[in-house]
């Protein structure tokens, strides 16, 4: 790893009580004296210094922190500078440390040098990454695990199991002559079912359970005027969307963020679905499509003081295509007004969506709550589910191969499983997947 002494401002921009300036490398601890004027610092204790520029000139009193290698989260030498937040300050302090002789890091510099000096692999960085931006209390807490290593030791025990069973198949070829159990061949492949269900299993239940980590996206859908904008104001609880009686008032998608229980959701108010002559209203609509096919959740939505059309037909065709894929959740609207709606439906909720929508809350909250009660281990990246797909389908590969005692071939497939499982916590040789993985992550990790 290069020696190259890094530096960046970990806080976000702005003004606040603190800002956070790191350094990190060979220069750090001369850096810090420099701008100090001390002579030492003790390691991990905090030091309220004088923070000088280059000409001398006091900038800020702050607080500084030396981490000694390789006890530090670089496993080199880091300094931490915790200065009073604001626009200048910060901006001051950097600029001096940069005249000290230290270069800005790059967008995730300092976790990739935590990578290359051992201190944590691909699995415990992206939870570092994913952490900072995670929209549920138990997205966190599946985080906040795997940064411990908590999906590192499942990859590690799954690829144990694979070079045990490439074991028996190396033992095969070597030894041919001597005297094996004569049902080996089927050892091997019980070996390999269990090994396949297993990953399976945490493939299914990563997938299912991506809301958790994206943050959940629900979708409210239903023909004009049947009051889509006005539960999204519920929802919201304040006017965002424009209500009216003119049909294909919504002509585009409506995206908003609000917090229900422990998840941030995004709730999207699509645009009324029918078969529309105007244009613009036919992009909205296509749009809702989309969003539709985006959502974790649809809410489908119908008015109680209609008769059913064939715009409501065409909703229930819609959602139903997707029932099998994700959770639709049935509102009948505006029970306040006579009664008309004439098809059994089982709906979930019926409500006046301009009074109170705090079951359907209830309904939405229940759903998110559910998709973490599997204790499964979770795939947190589409990195780390490709990397699975890639090693379920290397140990399919394998069967035939095994069936045909062709165990060279067998080998194979198993030494490429092997690799494709490994990538998520530390991969073979991949300059360029770890740069666009590690230059994602914000500037100062």
């Amino acid at each position: 790893m290069t020696s190259d002494t890094i530096t960046a401002i970990a806080t976000a921009n702005g003004i606040g009580s603190i800002a956070i300036i790191r350094i990190s490398g060979d220069r750090a601890l001369y850096i810090a004296k420099s701008l100090t004027k001390r002579d030492c610092f003790s390691p991990r204790y905090a030091t309220l210094s004088n923070i000088y520029n280059i000409d001398d000139e006091l900038i800020d009193e702050a607080i500084v922190i030396y981490f000694k290698a390789p006890y530090s989260f670089t496993a080199e030498d880091i300094i931490e500078i915790q200065c009073h937040g604001g626009f200048i300050v910060a901006q001051s302090i950097l600029k001096s440390v940069l005249n000290y002789g230290a270069r800005l890091a790059n967008a995730g510099e300092f976790s990739k040098r935590a990578f290359f000096n051992g201190r944590i692999d691909l699995s415990e960085a992206e939870a570092i990454s994913q952490l900072i931006e995670a929209k549920s209390e138990d997205a966190a807490k599946i985080l906040a695990a795997q940064m411990k290593g908590s999906l590192k030791q499942y990859i590690e025990q799954v690829r144990d199991e694979i070079i045990h069973i490439l074991a028996y198949s190396e033992v095969t070829i070597d030894y041919a002559e001597e005297d094996l159990p004569a049902d080996l061949v089927n050892q091997i492949k019980v070996k390999l079912d269990t090994l396949s269900k297993s990953l399976q299993k945490t493939l299914f239940a990563s997938k299912s359970r991506e809301g958790l980590m994206q943050g959940f996206r629900v979708a409210i859908v239903g023909k004009p005027n049947v009051g889509k904008s006005s539960l999204l104001n519920a929802l919201l609880n304040y006017n965002r969307a424009i209500v009216s009686d003119i049909a294909g008032t919504t002509r585009d998608t409506i995206e908003e963020q609000v917090k229900i229980g422990t998840h941030l959701i995004r709730i999207v108010d699509t645009a009324g679905i029918r078969d529309a002559s105007d244009e613009i209203e036919k992009i909205g609509i296509g749009r809702s499509l989309e969003a539709i096919e985006k959502s974790d959740i649809v809410v489908a939505l119908f008015d109680s003081s209609r008769e059913i059309d064939n715009e409501d037909e065409q909703i229930l065709a819609l959602v139903d295509k997707y029932s099998d894929k994700k959770r639709v959740v049935y509102v009948k609207n505006k029970i306040d007004l006579d009664e008309k709606f004439d098809k059994d439906i089982k709906f979930d909720l019926k409500i006046n969506s301009k009074d109170n929508v705090s079951k359907l809350i209830e309904i939405l909250q229940n759903i998110m709550d559910t998709s973490n009660s599997s204790d499964e281990i979770m795939l947190i990246s589409q990195r780390q589910i490709s990397a699975v797909e890639l090693t379920i389908k290397d140990i399919d590969d394998a069967y035939e191969p095994l069936q045909n005692q062709e165990l060279e071939i067998f080998s194979f497939h198993l030494n490429e499983a092997v690799k494709s499982i490994s990538s998520i916590t530390r991969p073979f040789d991949n300059d360029e997947m770890l740069d666009k993985m590690f230059g994602s992550f914000c500037l100062g990790k």
